[in-house]
């Protein structure tokens, strides 16, 4: 349930990476409390990092993603990545698709937000100088704002395919889309706005808005959209957005015409290199 995986269209909660050929960091295993469960994870460190980014699941049962923190570390980043609860070394209990549970209610969207504020806390702690984020997929784009609402260590945030709209407004879309790739084929954006704002819900538990969080929040945001994603209504979150921005938040997207909801297949695409770039940015690093 939720922003997860179609048997059709692979969400970009495993990203594929590219060989890196010369390994300028170093590696840290490290363990935090959140919750009253131990997470356990790896930093990566590169030589001279100049910003650092904590990474933040997707709805799937995902271990730590250390290859593509370590491609990320190629560019003065340093990482953090970690098994997510319940799963790997990571203690807890993963809610999701796999294990048939609900994992866009409130609570454990607040859960998994807690989770990744203790993440925060303990790089912020190891490296209290260095400019920090967060840095997520898919289902992030909920968890995301609420960990940015209730940790001041937190300077912005970039959010791959990350929905704007609340949960049950996405569940209404993906049940519509049913995991059609061809979808947008025979469908208009209106058709897709209107039966996502007016559906019947399928499921009954409190929504998340995501709206009413950025609205508190005044770091920075990148989201990069796939036009072509049958998971969220891309034009639907980006007019939500264009409201926010038009409020004076220092939000940004970058809408890429071809993708889909996976925006991330490697740290080479221009999602990626975009999303690098303007991290290093938002540290004072310029281009």
């Amino acid at each position: 349930m939720g922003c997860g995986e179609s048997n059709q269209q692979k969400s970009n909660e495993r990203p594929q990476v590219i060989n890196h050929s010369v390994e300028k960091f170093k590696t840290k295993e490290v363990t935090f409390e959140s919750e009253g469960v131990t997470l356990a994870g790896t930093v990566v460190i590169p030589e001279n990092p100049v910003a650092g980014v904590v990474l933040v699941h997707g709805s799937d049962s995902v271990p730590r993603m250390l290859e593509f923190a370590k491609l990320l570390a190629q560019h003065q980043l340093l990482v953090f990545t970690y098994d997510k609860r319940g799963v790997g070394q990571s203690g807890g209990v993963y809610v999701g698709p796999e294990a048939g549970t609900n994992n866009i209610s409130r609570e454990n969207l607040e859960v998994l937000a807690k989770d990744a504020s203790a993440a925060v806390d303990k790089i912020h702690q190891q490296h209290p100088n260095l400019p920090l984020g967060l840095l997520g997929f898919s289902q992030a784009g909920w968890i995301i704002p609420i960990t940015a609402t209730n940790n001041a260590n937190i300077q912005y945030m970039v959010l791959f395919s990350g929905p704007t709209i609340t949960t049950l407004e996405q569940l209404r879309f993906q049940f519509y889309t049913n995991g059609n790739t061809e979808f947008w084929d025979t469908h208009t954006e209106a058709d897709a706005i209107t039966h996502t704002k007016n559906d019947p819900d399928r499921y009954q538990f409190k929504a998340t808005d995501p709206v009413e969080l950025l609205n508190t929040i005044d770091i920075s945001g990148l989201w990069l959209f796939g036009e072509k994603d049958i998971q969220i209504p891309v034009t639907l979150c980006i007019d939500n957005l264009n409201q926010l921005k038009a409020q004076g938040k220092p939000f940004n997207y970058v809408l890429f015409p071809a993708l889909g909801h996976n925006t991330s297949p490697s740290a080479a695409n221009e999602p990626m290199q975009i999303a690098i770039a303007w991290i290093k940015r938002e540290a004072g690093m310029g281009n």
